[in-house]
C-alpha cells in the first residue's frame, strides 16, 4: 500500500547551487551580448556620433575606445604652426660684399699693370663672411661666351614660373643658327630639340646655336635685357645673337659673380631649379683658365685641374668665354671647409694673345691663398 503523501526532501546546497550556475551563465551570456554589441558600435563611440551612459563612460575599459576631450592647451596647439624644423645643412649667404681685402685687389692691380694694353677687370667675393676683391669689377666689357651663364638663369626663371618645361621641344630656325662652337648649327632647320638638351650644350660645349634658341625662348633680346636689369646686372646686355665676334654682347666681372651666387643663395631660383644649374654647369668641359689659375695658387701636386682640385677639396662650376680678342672666365668656387666663394674675370687684348688667358690664370693663382679652408675644430 502507498503513502498518498508527498515525500519530504532533506535540506542541501543543490538549490543554491543550481541558482549560482544559472546566474554565471547569465551573466556570461550577457557579457558576450554586450562586448559583441561594443565592438560593433566602437567606430561610433570613437567619432562621438553615438553617446553612453555617464555611469558606462566611466569605465576604464570603455574610455580606452572613447577619445578624450580636448584640453585648451590642447586645441591651442593645435592651432599653433609647427614649428621648423632646424636647418642642419650648409647655411646659404646672399651675395653681399663687406669688406674688401686690400691685398688681393692691390696684387690684382699689380699683375694687369705688367701688360698695360690689355684691359683686365677681376671681382672675387666669399659669401659667408662678406670679403671680397676687386679690380675694374663694374666696367662693362665683351662678354664672349660667358655671358650665356646669366642666360642659363634667366631661362631657369621661366622654368620656376612655369612658362616653360624643362623638356619642351625648341625649334631651330633659319635666324637663330650661330656659327662657331656647338654642333646644334649642322642640324637641318626645322629640327626640334628638347630644353634640357639646349641649356646643357649651351654651356657644355658654349654651343651658340643653343645659346640663340635659350635667348629666344626668354623672349627675345628686349625681354632677356630687361630680366638682366632686374637682378641688378647693369652691365650685362645681349645686343645680337652669338657668335658676335665683334663683342658687343656685355658683361662685368662683378656681374657674372653675382649672377652665379643670385642662384647659390637662392635669392632667385628655387631648389630644384637651383640643382639644375648646378648640374648643368658642372658638364662645362673648359677648365684652363680659371680651375688652372686657382689649382696653381693651392700649389702642391698637380695635374688635370678638376681632379687635382678635388683632391684637396676643392670644386669650381665654371663658365668660359673666348672670341679671339676677349677671354672670359667666371665660376662657383666651393672649398674644402664648406665655404663658398664667386670669381669673374674678364680680359681684352689683342687677337689671339696668349697673354689674356695668362693673365686670367694668374688673377686666379693670387685669390687662392686667401681660398684656403679654415682648421678644422680639434676632438674633445
Amino acid at each position: 500500500m502507498t503513502s498518498s503523501r508527498p515525500s519530504r526532501r532533506i535540506p542541501g546546497w543543490g538549490q543554491p547551487a543550481r541558482l549560482i550556475t544559472r546566474l554565471i551563465l547569465l551573466g556570461i551570456g550577457l557579457g558576450v551580448i554586450s562586448g559583441s554589441a561594443l565592438k560593433l558600435l566602437a567606430p561610433q563611440v570613437r567619432q562621438q556620433q553615438l553617446a553612453l551612459p555617464e555611469w558606462l563612460a566611466k569605465q576604464p575599459w570603455i574610455e580606452s575606445i572613447t577619445p578624450k576631450a580636448a584640453t585648451q592647451s590642447d586645441s591651442a596647439a593645435a592651432k599653433a604652426p609647427l614649428a621648423p624644423l632646424r636647418n642642419t645643412g650648409l647655411p646659404q649667404h646672399p651675395f653681399a660684399p663687406r669688406q674688401e681685402i686690400p691685398a688681393l685687389s692691390q696684387r690684382w692691380i699689380q699683375q694687369a699693370a705688367t701688360q698695360p694694353d690689355l684691359q683686365v677687370s677681376a671681382y672675387m667675393l666669399i659669401l659667408d663672411d662678406g670679403r671680397f676683391a676687386q679690380m675694374h669689377a663694374h666696367r662693362p666689357m665683351p662678354a664672349a661666351s660667358s655671358i650665356k651663364t646669366p642666360i642659363l638663369l634667366a631661362v631657369l626663371e621661366r622654368i620656376d614660373q612655369g612658362t616653360l618645361q624643362w623638356n619642351e621641344p625648341l625649334t631651330l630656325t633659319k635666324e637663330l643658327v650661330g656659327g662657331g662652337a656647338g654642333w646644334m648649327a649642322s642640324r637641318p632647320l626645322g629640327s626640334r630639340f628638347p630644353t634640357y638638351e639646349v641649356a646643357t650644350e649651351m654651356i657644355r660645349v658654349s654651343d651658340n646655336s643653343a645659346t640663340n634658341l635659350m635667348i629666344a625662348r626668354a623672349g627675345g633680346q628686349d625681354a632677356i635685357n630687361a630680366r638682366f636689369q632686374a637682378l641688378d646686372l647693369p652691365s650685362t646686355v645681349v645686343n645680337n645673337w652669338l657668335p658676335d665676334l665683334d663683342g658687343t654682347n656685355t658683361t662685368s666681372a662683378r656681374d657674372l659673380s653675382r649672377a652665379i651666387a643670385l642662384v647659390d643663395s637662392g635669392e632667385s631660383l628655387g631648389p630644384r631649379s637651383r640643382d639644375l644649374f648646378r648640374e648643368v654647369m658642372a658638364t662645362s668641359v673648359t677648365n684652363t683658365l680659371l680651375p688652372t689659375g686657382l689649382m696653381r695658387g693651392l700649389g702642391g701636386a698637380q695635374g688635370a685641374p678638376d681632379s687635382a682640385l678635388a683632391r684637396k677639396g676643392y670644386r669650381v662650376f665654371n663658365k668660359t668665354g673666348d672670341i679671339g680678342t676677349a677671354y672670359a672666365d667666371a665660376g662657383l668656387i666651393e672649398l674644402p671647409d664648406g665655404r663658398r666663394a664667386v670669381a669673374g674675370f674678364l680680359v681684352k687684348g689683342p687677337f689671339n694673345d696668349p697673354r689674356s688667358t695668362e693673365m686670367i690664370r694668374q688673377l686666379a693663382a693670387a685669390m687662392a691663398p686667401h681660398l684656403k679652408p679654415k682648421p678644422a675644430p680639434a676632438k674633445p
